[in-house]
């Protein structure tokens, strides 16, 4: 007969659970959207991952998080929408593409634009689906059928219409300014892509002769390249020292141009010499004193970071080749004064991974201001969105208060070709700076519009950049659910988003960019909340990075140890919203402690169902029911009083996105209060056969039952896989019922009880002494103890009473005598302490009592020897004074600890003898 009871197997496969499960939501589409369907509407729509992308471990603990939240609000009831997708990575792409060509001795103008997208496509194609499998096996449970790529056909459409729209508004323009310039990738990249190193370098001092022979002065710089493109030198107006050099002229060396001296209040005469080299086309406060004092804007550097003809002998170098060879004519000229090394903060391409250089460039520019202003409105006016936690709401203010106007265009193929015409027919078939231009959603509008203006034989010719990746992910939130079509069903249902999660490194890339875009073009703010997630640390506690060679691959610690190991781990581990986290980690056997732990606790869970279905005799908790009040024994309503606390407690931490509390409180309950004590007090209950003891067995197999659903429910969104296969088994459902769109459980406040809870904490802790201290005495596990609890609190004495009968089972205690005195003739015993409940154990006939006394005098010996040696160290001068303070604090709680054995040691030898 007990062959037909459904079971679970002997052991957990994380392996095949996990992919079973991930493919069978797929194909019943469990996770699918429907805005027809009530619910109040819940919108999630994934930072996209780059195209290009391979799973690391921040990916990973963002999804999880991301899921934890999106599977909570579909139990429930809410109508979910989890929209994932990728982007595509222009740079990034174009890289992988052109070291494709380049193995085959081929450039991309070898192939030509159309040819070379081609190209881009079918590597899109072939290998750009890897980091969207690698989301699926994390158990994303969003909408798959929704999947978007920044390149799809109706995102390309709302990129075209908020590029017209922004330059019909005046809020796009095109024009001649510094840029950050990558010559890794050949492209302008805006301020946020750089980032700032601190560099090793040298700082150059060298002399520029007055014109008229009279003296020189002396300026210093970490680009000596640059000088060579030198149109003044600057002083400040109230130096002395320089007073009477303003208006005069200087020779450069090696080029031999006559530059001004001139007075700016830029300049800081206590730094260096008080002379400033400036260079208008190479940095941006060169620049900006250029356009003040009417300066020449002289460009020495082509695109692939080479000098171009304006470098004179230079030309054609490589910039650091050039840098070195400058110095050496320096040095011959003998203007060359010193060399310093000089370690200072040098920006680079975050794509490139090279010292970006400034270039004056004609590009295509957004308008900042009158975005940001928008944005800032709602943020100060009706703190939209809502930052979690709330620190990062400053930080997110403060950029937007300091952006500059964002450079959108970049000189790669692979993107969203801006649409833009210039009619090149006025400016002798090419595109030049000053050839006029026509913005327009397709050619044919385009042509339309040159003809009118220009002829019928005008030529057109589209802009041949792209736009900055982060212009069509600023668009992410509301393009992907229909935008511009605003009356488009998922538009309308959907948006705006609920709570967008990600890390706080893009809160300037993409974060401020969705708000600005989406406050414009939508008069609302895309999320209602950000929640802003710290970095996964190494096992030293160090940030993972490329450079370091210290990830961790989160698809190994799948494999070994399960999906849903790696994501309570990561979960867990987040000790406060914001916060970073640190996973142990083995690099030598590539093993986790941290996510062992995990999968411990998820083996835990399975051995704890499969025991409870084997006592279920083939019941489902529904063909059980649940008891009536007046059956309950204590530990039933001390269980139902745990489960519905734990219920309020994980409600609200999932509500305020405390997700790592809530994964700790589960832990702890469904760990210890249910498998280490409610399963084991209920055993006797479920092993007594006589007809006496039905009632009371059939209660426990309600309440195991009834439990052990709502503990599958609440940390489904965590471990969505165990929790679905061992809840599939436990209800003997139909196979297109699924535990991932059950209700959610729900408090019922009539069930809880905290007095006696506290009562049940005192029965526990009793029990878990009485246990050490048989352990502590040697008493075999088999034997039967006689056990005395002395309190002079009537109260704990009646709590004692109430649990009599678990205390005797759980404790292996054959006699108990509760009383008020203490027994000051009882020897030879053992004793412990619960609260103000002495517990006191004769060991008479049970253990070899000399024995013990002598193995607890040899660790009273042993604690007393470190006694002396910490009080030792404690009052040497030489230790207190020089000793780190965290060392002193350290000794000062072990020699606390070590008397506080001593004191215990020496009790029980007192009872003992």
């Amino acid at each position: 007969m007990t062959t037909d009871i459904p079971n679970l197997p002997s052991k957990y496969d994380p392996q095949n659970t996990e992919g079973k499960w991930q493919q069978t939501w797929l194909k019943q589409q469990v996770f699918r959207a429907n805005p027809d369907q009530d619910g109040e509407p819940f919108c999630i729509v994934i930072p996209p991952p780059n195209v290009t992308g391979k799973l690391h471990m921040g990916h990973a603990f963002n999804t999880s998080l991301i899921d934890t939240i999106v599977r909570y609000h579909r139990m429930k009831g809410e109508n979910v929408l989890c929209l994932p997708g990728t982007d595509h990575a222009s740079i990034a792409v174009q890289t992988i593409v052109e070291k494709q060509l380049k193995a085959e001795g081929k450039s991309r103008d070898d192939l030509g634009r159309e040819k070379f997208l081609e190209r881009a496509w079918a590597w899109r194609e072939e290998s750009g689906g890897e980091i969207v499998n690698q989301l699926k096996r994390l158990g994303l449970s969003a909408d798959w059928t929704r999947e978007s790529f920044t390149l799809d056909d109706n995102l390309c459409e709302a990129v075209k219409k908020a590029f017209i729209t922004l330059y019909k508004e005046g809020l796009i323009y095109r024009g001649n300014y510094l840029v950050n310039w990558c010559p890794a990738s050949q492209s302008a990249v805006s301020d946020l892509e750089v980032e700032n190193k601190d560099t090793d370098g040298h700082l150059w001092h060298f002399q520029y002769p007055l014109t008229d022979g009279s003296g020189f002065v002396e300026v210093a710089t970490t680009r000596p390249e640059t000088m060579l493109g030198d149109t003044g030198v600057a002083v400040n107006p109230n130096d002395e020292r320089y007073q009477h050099l303003i208006g005069k002229t200087l020779t450069l060396p090696i080029v031999g141009r006559e530059i001004p001296v001139f007075a700016d209040d830029h300049v800081d005469p206590e730094f260096g010499t008080g002379c400033v080299k400036v260079t208008p086309a190479h940095d941006p406060n060169d620049f900006e004193m250029g356009k003040r004092h009417d300066l020449q804007f002289i460009n020495i550097m082509s695109r692939d970071g080479t000098l171009n003809e304006n470098a004179g002998i230079f030309a054609g170098q490589d910039r650091f080749e050039a840098r070195k060879n400058l110095v050496a004519q320096l040095k011959e000229d003998g203007v060359l004064v010193k060399t310093e090394d000089y370690r200072h903060s040098v920006p680079h391409s975050d794509r490139g991974k090279v010292p970006v250089e400034p270039l004056l460039s004609t590009q295509w520019f957004v308008k900042i201001d009158p975005l940001s202003e928008k944005t800032l409105a709602f943020l100060d006016d009706h703190n939209d969105p809502n930052y979690v936690p709330d620190r990062w709401r400053k930080v997110y203010r403060d950029w937007l208060v300091k952006l500059n106007d964002w450079c959108i265009s970049r000189q790669l193929w692979w993107g969203h070709q801006i649409p833009a015409w210039y009619v090149i027919s006025e400016t002798n078939g090419e595109i030049q700076d000053h050839t006029p231009f026509i913005v327009a959603h397709d050619e044919a509008e385009a042509k339309e519009q040159a003809i009118a203006a220009y002829g019928e034989d005008c030529q057109l010719e589209q802009d041949p950049d792209v736009l900055d990746t982060w212009f069509s992910s600023g668009l992410w939130p509301f393009s992907t659910l229909g935008w511009p079509d605003e009356n488009a069903t998922d538009f309308q249902r959907y948006f705006p988003n609920s709570v967008l999660v990600t890390g706080f490194d893009i809160i300037f890339f993409w974060v401020a960019r969705m708000t600005m875009m989406s406050s414009h073009f939508t008069g609302k703010i895309p999320f209602k909340d950000v929640y802003i997630h710290g970095l996964v640390r190494d096992e030293n506690g160090k940030k993972m990075s490329k450079s370091a060679n210290n990830g961790i691959n989160p698809l190994l610690m799948c494999d070994r140890y399960g999906t849903d190991a790696l994501r309570y781990t990561l979960i867990r581990e987040v000790a406060g919203a914001g916060q970073d986290i640190s996973l142990q980690y083995d690099r030598v056997t590539d093993e986790s402690q941290s996510v062992e732990a995990s999968r411990n606790f998820a083996n835990k869970l399975w051995n704890a169902a499969r025991f409870v279905m084997m006592n279920l005799e083939g019941k489902t908790p529904q063909a059980f029911g649940r008891p009536q009040t007046e059956d309950l024994e204590l530990g039933d309503r001390w269980i139902l009083s745990r489960l519905h606390q734990v219920i309020a407690q994980t409600r609200s931490n999932l509500e305020t996105y405390a997700l790592g509390e809530s994964a700790k409180s589960l832990y702890e309950f469904i760990w210890g209060d249910f498998c280490d004590w409610y399963i084991e007090l209920a055993k006797p209950r479920l092993y007594a056969k006589e007809e006496k003891d039905a009632a009371s067995r059939l209660v426990a197999q309600q309440i195991l039952a009834w439990v052990l659903e709502d503990i599958l429910k609440l940390l489904h969104p965590f471990m969505p896989h165990i929790t679905e296969e061992i809840w599939q088994t436990l209800t003997q459902t139909d196979s297109k019922t699924f535990l991932a769109v059950q209700a959610y459980p729900a408090e019922n406040a009539a069930l809880v009880d905290e007095s006696l809870e506290n009562e049940f904490a005192l029965l526990i802790e009793t029990i878990r002494v009485i246990r050490n201290l048989r352990a502590e005495a040697g008493i075999k596990p088999s034997s039967t103890v006689k056990a005395v609890l002395q309190s002079e609190t009537e109260s704990e004495l009646a709590t004692l009473r109430k649990g009599e009968s678990y205390i005797l089972k759980s404790a292996k205690v054959e006699t108990l005598t509760l009383t008020n005195t203490v027994d000051t003739e009882l020897k030879q015993a053992i004793a412990g302490v619960v609260g103000t409940i002495q517990v006191l154990i004769p060991l008479e006939g049970l253990v070899d009592v000399p024995a013990l006394c002598a193995k607890l005098e040899k660790s009273l010996s042993k604690v007393e020897k470190e006694i002396q040696s910490l009080g030792g160290r404690l009052n040497n001068p030489g230790f207190v004074n020089k000793a780190p303070a965290e060392v002193i604090e350290g000794a000062k709680a072990s020699l606390a600890e070590a008397e506080t054995q001593q004191s215990i040691l020496r009790e029980r030898l007192q009872r003992l003898q």
